[in-house]
């Protein structure tokens, strides 16, 4: 592929830029998002108490159809807590994926677990549900404690207290198989949708098929609220108690400060759930959006002969971020190199968390796969393309 070409294609696609670099994805406030944001001040209820907090948890279960849902001050927040509700605890351990943004991790450590990495698969970048089985057929061991089914890990002797993984770049991953794995061997299943809102698979939302489910509305996903998650579940006592242990544990009254539990102060604020509740309203015409702008790249690399991501089998994708994989490692950092001097802003997939020094010694399966795309994927901008923004909002 000539480089130039790509660039060219680019700053066309995305041509309303503003000078200078093309980004990988940044915000747009088509909608009610400034009139609901004036409505929050002119209320003075700015931090975690006031109405817009729960239409935003309403907006938001409404649109993955999940029965509740509990907004957090970011993703991170969300999984931590989902990961506490699931059961996890100190000296647990948590099977994910290795490749996958730091944050995942972080919240598994966070809860005081350690994580242990299986593979993932080429078709959908998230875990594999093929290497999921052969690990835990491997090194898992069920057992009966207090009368109650539990999966402890052979050679560790920690039970394996939940299984959280993650639909990359907005792509579901195989969730049902993943699913089906964790009931047989009775591992609670805690979902990390947080690229995925606006995606499915098998025409049900992420972040819905497990116990919890977590999304979040950082400034560079498909929709934001600045910075923000939320805690999905069908459960109604798993929601009431995330609801207070994000809120410090007080219990309710007009004036006393009683609190009857360790918590966390992890609410959103009225003010970012303002602006969420004008970005959920224009959720649709975004994904129309970027499921456009996905067609016009798969048909730009198909004639440079260059693999670009398409989603899954089964799967309607957000496509939050678009990827394309190039042939090896030097192949990407010449385009990494390339692209970047030009005006356009590219990045490679994270590092692998096994290669990180916090979570180098973590017990893991093969990771061929994971290995693989490290050394091969892209991501290219991915803005949502609202003709004429820019000048609209100068």
């Amino acid at each position: 592929m000539q480089y130039s070409l790509f660039v060219e294609f680019v700053k066309d696609l995305f041509h309303d830029a503003p000078e200078g670099m093309v980004p990988l994805h940044d915000p747009r406030f088509i909608g009610n998002e400034r009139k609901y944001l004036n409505d929050a001040m002119d209320s003075n209820f700015v931090s975690s108490v006031g109405e817009y907090v729960g239409r935003f948890e309403q907006a938001c279960a409404a649109f993955t159809g999940a029965k509740y849902a509990v907004a957090t001050m970011n993703g991170t927040s969300a999984l931590h807590i989902a990961l506490l509700l699931a059961g996890v605890e100190r000296g647990d351990e948590v099977i994910t994926q290795p490749l996958t943004f730091i944050a995942t991790c972080n919240a598994i450590s966070y809860a005081g677990a350690k994580s242990v990495f299986v593979d993932v698969n080429k078709e959908t970048m998230g875990l594999c549900p093929v290497a999921l089985d052969a690990f835990l057929h491997a090194n898992a061991e069920i057992k009966m404690v207090d009368g109650k089914k539990l999966c402890f890990n052979k050679s560790t002797g920690a039970r394996f207290a939940a299984v959280v993984p993650m639909h990359t770049f907005g792509h579901p991953c195989l969730i049902e198989d993943i699913a089906r794995i964790c009931e047989q061997y009775a591992i609670p299943l805690v979902e990390d949708a947080a690229e995925s809102m606006g995606s499915f698979y098998k025409g049900k939302h992420t972040g819905t098929f497990g116990l919890l489910g977590v999304l979040s509305f950082n400034g560079n996903k498909i929709m934001t609220t600045g910075g923000g998650g939320m805690i999905l579940t069908d459960d109604e006592a798993l929601a009431k108690k995330a609801k207070h242990i994000t809120t410090t544990g007080k219990i309710p009254h007009r004036w006393a400060f009683n609190h009857d539990c360790l918590a966390y102060n992890y609410r959103l604020t009225n003010l970012a759930a303002a602006l969420g509740c004008g970005q959920i309203e224009q959720m649709d015409r975004f994904v129309a959006s970027k499921r456009e702008t996905a067609e016009k790249y798969r048909a730009f690399f198909a004639e440079q002969g260059i693999s670009f991501f398409v989603e899954p089998q089964n799967a309607r994708s957000n496509y939050w971020l678009n990827v394309i994989i190039l042939e090896n490692k030097e192949d990407r950092d010449a385009f990494l190199q390339y692209t970047n001097d030009h005006g356009v802003m590219t990045r490679p997939i994270w590092t692998l968390m096994t290669k990180l020094t916090m979570y180098e010694k973590c017990q893991c399966g093969d990771l061929t796969n994971a290995v693989w795309l490290e050394e091969r994927v892209v991501n290219i901008p991915s803005s949502v393309i609202v003709s004429g923004y820019y000048e609209h909002n100068q």
